[in-house]
Parts: structure tokens; sequence; C-alpha cells
């Protein structure tokens, strides 16, 4: 399983990371007791898993991100991209908007960000 990857209750539990870091241990497994229904051995299982992934670290019972949610969601697209459409963001664009049509708003957008980038 890549790095990058979380599945749905995996990414709910380091959005709780995320949204309250730094965040000690204890205050964490009573988040997810709370949000998730999460005994604390669970929450610790987890944390680990993450924190084995390079995603958090757990330093004397404070946790703290070590890549940012923007920076993780954004490598977690390349890896889509590249392992789904070969690197192609253009192929994804093109399946994204044969099953979705862009809204003018998110074509305007898509334009701005092209423009930037071509700067």
């Amino acid at each position: 399983m890549s790095e990058y990857k979380l599945g749905l209750v995996e990414s709910r539990f380091a959005d709780i990371i995320w949204n309250n870091e730094p965040i000690s241990s204890s205050e964490l497994a009573k988040l997810a007791l709370n949000e998730l229904e999460w005994k604390k051995s669970t929450t610790y299982t987890v944390l680990k898993r993450l924190c084995d992934r390079g995603i958090f670290i757990n330093d004397s019972g404070t946790v703290k991100a070590l890549i940012s949610k923007n920076d993780f969601y954004a490598l977690q697209s390349e890896e889509i991209i590249n392992d789904s459409f070969s690197g192609s963001l253009p192929a994804f664009v093109a399946a994204f908007s044969s099953r979705k049509k862009l809204s003018d708003e998110e074509i305007n957008q898509l334009q701005d960000m092209i423009n930037k980038m071509r700067g």
C-alpha cells in the first residue's frame, strides 16, 4: 500500500490530527472516541501506522504532522494520476469530465490555473 493513500476512516482520523495539531496523544484518543467511536487501543494502533508511514510523528506524547494536509493530498493526487493515467494530467481531466460536466466556474478556474502556469 502506498504511503500516500488513506482509507476513509484513516482520512477522518488524519483530519482530526491536522485540525488539532500539535495535540497530546491522550487528547487525540478522546477526540477519536467522540468522533470515530474508537477505543484508545485502536487510536494508538492507527496512529502508529500513520507515523510509520511518515505522515505524523508522536514525540513524547505530542502528535504533529510531518507533512501538511495540502501537501499530503497533492502527493496522493499525483500518485493517482501516475498510477491510473500514466502520469497524464490531461488524460485524468478528460476521464473526469467525461462523467461529470464541468461548470463554467470550474472551467474558468482551470483556465486561470493554466494561465498562471504559463506565466
